[in-house]
């Protein structure tokens, strides 16, 4: 497991074409200081994932925040991420272990299922994530992944938890308080007027929130 805690805002990218749109986004809500900062594109083609991913990795690296790719570990080797984030279709979690190395990361959508997670830890994931714990405006279709979900992964599995879909500051004391270690949000902070400011809540959000124990 990288040595520096995983704990905190788990800041998602808006998926979008504009390139110049989405730097600007960034760049301004790293300044809130999120524990990461995940790239996630499901439309752009090929080169232009690989061009944004590029320009959003320089961005982390200039604010000291870890850059996690989603869904594609070619692409996170490429950009010199901090580690990839997979799901159910995006490769064999052994063989992303043994690409990433010791010192990047590998997160694991679990979904809603509780055997997913005990093989993506077998596999040496370094965190997974749960969801959709809330109503979720980016995927409305996704399953739901109730609360108590986090608690017994906290509990039981040994590596960090973060929870996914529909998270806003409102809600977020009650996922930290059920056991995520991880808020992964993508509208609550992007759709914001003042995406650094709305991103640093969520960082005293934390702060104010004892860690979950893992008893």
């Amino acid at each position: 497991m990288p040595e520096r805690q995983l704990r905190g805002l788990y800041l998602v990218t808006p998926d979008t074409a504009d390139s110049g749109a989405l730097l600007a986004l960034v760049e301004r809500a790293l300044r809130g200081r999120p524990a990461l900062l995940q790239y996630r594109s499901k439309q752009a083609d090929a080169a232009l994932r690989h061009e944004q991913a590029q320009a959003v990795a320089t961005l982390c690296r200039q604010a000291g925040v870890r850059f996690i790719v989603n869904d594609s570990l070619e692409l996170a080797l490429a950009t010199g991420a901090d580690g990839v984030h997979l799901g159910r279709d995006d490769g064999e979690l052994r063989a992303a272990r043994q690409a990433l190395g010791a010192k990047r990361l590998l997160g694991v959508t679990c979904y809603n299922e509780w055997s997913r997670a005990k093989e993506a830890v077998a596999a040496g994931a370094d965190y997974v994530a749960f969801g959709a714990v809330f109503a979720s405006p980016t995927k409305p279709a996704a399953v739901h992944a109730p609360l108590d979900l986090l608690t017994r992964a906290r509990r039981e599995l040994g590596v960090p938890v973060s929870a996914i879909g529909g998270i806003t500051l409102n809600n977020a004391p009650e996922a930290i308080a059920a056991g995520a270690d991880l808020l992964a949000v993508i509208s609550d902070v992007f759709d914001d007027p003042d995406p650094g400011a709305r991103a640093a809540a969520y960082g005293a959000a934390f702060r104010g929130a004892p860690a979950a124990a893992a008893t």
